[in-house]
């Protein structure tokens, strides 16, 4: 099987990438007759813009039970009901996780352990695009990083022996498929000179609202590139599925200002996909795609490599180096050990 990791890095500048992205590449829909029937998934943002749509269409696809992973109850529970009326047959619970919280995310994680029978399906959708520099009081680092990589590892991580146990025996891999962005074969990275790496996020003086977004799901490729040494496509395939600039989502809501809120609104009618599309990557990655996308970049429905910077011996350096940061960080999770336990 030839992954990212396997294929040349691409020297296609970005916007042609984009201008393929939003306007040439073509959805591929699951077959007619495909089904989740009996099967489990949890979806984290799942009450509105591409979670919510991406939830939606797994539904379509006859899943039996559905678990939305959101931060508010009361606008969870709002999406659930909107939903239980198109599925009145399948379970729609609402579960709270603050991604924004080591806490949260361990107890959300617990539950699903000991509340769960069955678990096939893991869309860690979940992340934010902030336009100002924010610090998480509870572990000291800058909002994006944490959401959009660290919680989002974190999570990945304590999921990966749950779905590996709770699938049915002798059945089909579980999935587990993490949201990324086309803007990450753009990303400048500035952080990258900085040692420590992860510890440069929280410097005020580096954050800029698109730079720091692009750098923090970057940084999902540098893990996964570690992570699928530790986890056999036979028990997880585990990928990160780009659904590119989309309209009407709720990523961009902290927008301020008349003319900025009008700016993002006009390029999304012009450029975006609808949530319908881009949301059907993520169904992609988990219902058509196979082992062959373990540990693979998705984007415009097909394997892509990771960000060229990855490729060169410099970016090795560094990714490796993020690796050992991050399991550092989540040590208190016992998170090499878990990744150890995959491994066994």
């Amino acid at each position: 099987m030839v992954g990212s990791k396997d294929l040349k890095p691409s020297n296609v500048s970005f916007g042609k990438v984009f201008f393929n992205n939003q306007f040439r590449a073509k959805p591929q829909w699951p077959a007619p007759g495909t089904s989740l029937s009996s099967k489990t998934a949890i979806v984290t943002g799942g009450n509105s813009g591409l979670g919510y749509e991406a939830a939606l269409q797994l539904l379509g696809l006859k899943l039996s039970h559905l678990i939305l992973a959101v931060r508010s109850l009361e606008k969870g529970e709002a999406a659930a009901n909107k939903m239980r009326q198109i599925y009145p047959k399948a379970n729609i619970e609402v579960w709270q996780l603050d991604m924004s919280s080591y806490d949260s995310v361990q107890a959300f994680a617990r539950r699903v352990e000991s509340q769960l029978s069955r678990i096939d399906i893991a869309l860690l959708n979940a992340g934010i695009i902030k336009f100002t520099f924010n610090t998480v009081k509870s572990t000291g680092h800058e909002e994006t990083l944490q959401v959009n990589y660290l919680s989002t590892m974190l999570l990945a991580v304590l999921l990966l022996p749950i779905l590996k146990a709770k699938r049915p025996q002798g059945g089909p891999p579980a999935r587990l498929t993490i949201v990324s962005a086309a803007l990450t074969l753009a990303a400048k990275f500035p952080e990258k000179d900085r040692n420590p790496v992860l510890a440069a996020f929280d410097d005020p003086k580096l954050f800029t609202n698109d730079e720091t977004y692009n750098s923090s799901k970057l940084l999902a490729h540098m893990f996964l590139w570690n992570l699928v040494d530790y986890v056999s496509a036979d028990d997880v395939i585990v990928n990160l599925a780009d659904p590119a600039w989309c309209k009407d989502t709720k990523l961009a809501r902290e927008v301020t200002g008349a003319g900025m809120k009008l700016g993002v609104k006009l390029f999304g009618a012009t450029t975006g996909r609808t949530p319908k599309v881009g949301a059907s990557c993520f169904v992609d990655a988990i219902v058509n795609k196979g082992k062959e996308s373990h540990g693979c970049f998705l984007m415009s429905w097909k394997i892509h490599p990771f960000a060229a910077y990855l490729y060169t011996p410099e970016g090795q350096v560094v990714t490796q180096r993020v690796w050992e940061e991050t399991l550092a960080e989540l040590d208190f999770a016992g998170v090499r050990a878990i990744l150890n336990s995959m491994k066994a």
